[in-house]
């Protein structure tokens, strides 16, 4: 109805775009064509495609190499390239150079040389940081390997919190990322595959895993997911996840975000497989199972004894986040005989000038606790605190002594939201948040049966979720040879075996055979 009405409002007013529609098959067509033998035609090409000298940042430079007497030209991006490097690697020999019968790559000093016969091989490196050398005469172009992308240093992970383990999170660099993990797993099984998955922008996937362990199947299934991507641009890790999950649709998240270098090595010790992109300061580790976003990153560097402490905390956090309102509303509504009669009665006298019932009464509070929340996180940082304080104190006191809600309510909604922050994992704290909303609606409706409903169904579909194949809740259900490593873990000297649903070639780690 709507999209019938503002057609017929554009035709009546005859409401058109000013800007006619331009096609850039010309330009798909001279991208493939072949590197020519005159340097005059290249040098024309490239710089018709990179604009120039519209373009200020694409330089060329023409140079005349003595000894082979050719001319020649470089071309290059200089954000993105270090220019010393190339002065002094390529400039200066070529220039100096005596030798008549020499070839070019023996001329050029640099660590990384190629070479390229197609325009958009060229292009390609040149937009990935390379230098192209073009010489007169010589159909193909010499790519010299300089890149220096500007970007944050190493810095302390933000959202997974290290209090025992190293302080080191990925940044924006894919191979500062690289390095981050190979610095932890020096073995040569460790393989780097490179991929690119997007059409216009080029973006560039890193592929980690470790040759001798991880599952091949699994391997060729997560290939295949990569290469049915069909797509301009994926900027980068977080919008590639959306794009490669199984059910983008599900309320559970099927593949794990992390920060962590070392969380990274701890995976791809077991069999996992870590993807790494540029402009991404996480990597992406899959399959995921439920357990992998219940535990903490720094519960393996913690003793047997803490880390399950911490562990049952967190599980009961779950518990009562989920839960907690639910059984408030339940239990007032329709299952007051469950309450003790003294509570009961203090209950009663603390709503007895409340106008809202208490299904709308928590709704209203978990609602302003959600937008409180959400405001502390976009403001900025020395405004952030201050948000909660006035939201939490003034506004909830205020909320109480207008007599609009409830004591006994505020005291249940603010335990229900210190609880959701012992979900660590961001994605996995949606779907708790989210699942708590509809806990409430069930128990507001039908009461203690509608929770159990609503569990019951929710509890069907975790068991159907898969991720590439492994099963959500595995080692649990279905049970598999693993460490088994769930709720509880065990000593770190028993746990000798790696997760059996990976099928990894290695299922036992040789540490535990000592």
């Amino acid at each position: 109805m709507l999209k019938n009405l503002v057609s017929f409002i554009s035709d009546k007013f005859k409401i058109k775009n000013d800007y006619p529609e331009q096609l850039s098959t010309d330009d798909i067509k001279l991208k493939e064509q072949n590197i020519d033998t005159s340097l005059k035609k290249n040098i024309e090409t490239f710089e018709r495609i990179y604009f120039i000298p519209d373009n200020t940042d694409v330089k060329i430079r023409h140079l005349f190499i003595p000894g082979i007497n050719k001319k020649a030209a470089i071309i290059y991006i200089s954000s993105i390239m270090d220019t010393k490097i190339i002065e002094e690697t390529v400039i200066r020999p070529l220039q100096n150079n005596q030798h008549t019968t020499i070839e070019i790559t023996n001329i050029i000093s640099a660590e990384s040389v190629s070479t390229a016969e197609k325009i958009k091989d060229a292009l390609k490196e040149i937009n990935k940081g390379s230098c192209a050398l073009f010489i007169d005469g010589e159909d193909q172009v010499y790519l010299i390997g300089a890149a220096n992308f500007q970007g944050r240093s190493i810095e302390k992970p933000e959202n997974e919190v290290s209090l025992l383990g190293p302080k080191e999170a990925f940044n924006e660099k894919a191979m500062t990322n690289i390095s981050l993990i190979r610095k932890k797993i020096k073995n040569e099984n460790l393989i780097i595959e490179a991929t690119t998955i997007s059409k216009r922008s080029k973006d560039e996937l890193y592929i980690v895993y470790v040759k001798d362990l991880v599952n091949e199947e699994l391997l060729k299934n997560i290939k295949d997911r990569l290469n049915t991507i069909d797509m301009d641009i994926i900027q980068n890790l977080s919008i590639l996840e959306q794009i490669i999950e199984e059910r983008p649709k599900s309320i559970f998240p099927t593949i794990l975000n992390t920060e962590r270098p070392d969380r990274a090595a701890y995976f791809l010790e077991d069999g996992f497989i870590v993807l790494i992109m540029e402009n991404s300061p996480s990597a992406l580790i899959l399959p995921a199972t439920f357990w992998s976003f219940f535990h903490s990153a720094d519960d393996r560097y913690q003793r047997f004894l803490y880390a399950n402490f911490t562990r049952v905390i967190r599980g009961s956090a779950l518990f009562i986040t989920i839960f907690i309102s639910a059984i408030y509303v339940s239990v007032t509504n329709y299952h007051a005989e469950m309450v003790p009669s003294d509570l009961l009665l203090a209950i009663s006298a603390t709503r007895e000038k409340v106008p809202f019932p208490t299904f709308i009464e928590v709704l209203m509070m978990e609602s302003a606790f959600e937008l409180i929340r959400e405001a502390g996180l976009r403001v900025p940082n020395p405004i952030g605190p201050t948000i909660g304080i006035v939201g939490a104190l003034i506004l909830g006191q205020a909320a109480v002594q207008a007599n609009i809600v409830s004591p006994i309510v505020v005291i249940v909604v603010a335990l229900s939201g210190l609880s959701s922050f012992a979900i660590g994992d961001i994605s996995m704290n949606f779907a708790i948040r989210i699942i708590r909303f509809g806990m409430i609606i069930a128990g507001g409706v039908l009461g203690i049966y509608g929770m159990a409903a609503i569990f019951t169904i929710g509890l069907f579909y975790v068991v159907s979720i898969k991720s590439f194949g492994v099963p959500y809740l595995a080692p649990m259900t279905p049970k598999y040879i693993s460490s088994n490593d769930t709720i509880f873990r065990k000593l770190t000297k028993n746990e000798r075996f790696r997760p059996g649903y990976l099928k990894p070639k290695d299922v036992t780690k040789k540490a535990g055979d000592s």
